[in-house]
């Protein structure tokens, strides 16, 4: 699975794709990675900007009772971020590198985001073109002990960029996360809600869900680790299925 998810800057309408993780003690995080896809013929020049968001899980930070424009709000992120940071404000530095010069998703949402009854798309079909790993460095975010929803967006010269999916549930070497919810989608129209990419817009019976490939690391405080690290991972390079999740 291929989602959209990018800023809404230069006349672009703003998407945001999300998938969860779990802290189990205090945390600074300050690093991250995340594999995605430009389109075919870009090259690294092409982005033009990084920005990650952190969400608390609903109904954290959030109106309740919701709006009803989607099947569910329960275990989707809140309304809006607790934190974020960004290449062009200058907290949040990013390289890029190619892993596949032609790499294909089996399926994609970009523009079929919409409120219920016509949240049921099935996708907008496979997508191809160079798989990319960003890795990012930002002003640390402090959080406890939680669970959290990961927004990363980058913003193209040209063409949109695709967050790719990973193996759900983790496998090893990867550790499972309890309970391992699904990725969930929105644009500015759909804002404050969400949708379940698998369960909302593929649909089905059973309908699929989905993990996002990305990782998280940072320090945690001496009192509680010997280590003073802390590195999450939480699904794979979607081309070479190697998971990770350690502590």
């Amino acid at each position: 699975m291929a989602t959209g998810s990018r800023p809404g800057t230069g006349g672009s309408l703003e998407i945001e794709s999300a998938d969860d993780f779990l802290v189990s003690t205090p945390v600074s995080l300050n690093q991250a990675s995340f594999t995605g896809l430009l389109p075919s013929g870009a090259a690294l020049s092409d982005v033009a900007s990084v920005s990650i968001e952190i969400y608390r899980v609903f109904p954290n930070d959030s109106t309740s009772p919701p709006s009803q424009n989607v099947p569910t709000r329960a275990n989707s992120p809140s309304d809006v971020a607790l934190g974020s940071r960004d290449s062009t404000s200058g907290t949040l530095t990013f390289n890029a590198a190619v892993l596949a010069s032609s790499f294909t998703a089996a399926n994609s949402v970009l523009n079929g985001i919409h409120p219920k009854p016509n949240n049921i798309t099935l996708g907008e079909g496979p997508v191809t073109g160079e798989e990319v790993k960003f890795n990012v460095t930002f002003n640390a975010l402090d959080l406890v002990a939680d669970h959290y929803f990961f927004v990363p967006q980058v913003q193209l010269n040209n063409g949109n960029f695709y967050w790719l999916s990973a193996p759900k549930p983790i496998v090893p070497p990867g550790t499972s996360i309890n309970p391992d919810l699904q990725t969930w989608i929105r644009n500015g129209d759909l804002d404050p809600d969400w949708l379940r990419v698998g369960t909302d817009i593929i649909g089905g019976n059973p309908a699929p869900t989905f993990n996002a490939s990305f990782s998280l690391s940072g320090t945690v405080p001496e009192a509680t680790s010997t280590a003073g690290l802390l590195v999450i991972a939480f699904a794979a390079l979607a081309s070479c299925a190697t998971p990770l999740r350690r502590k």
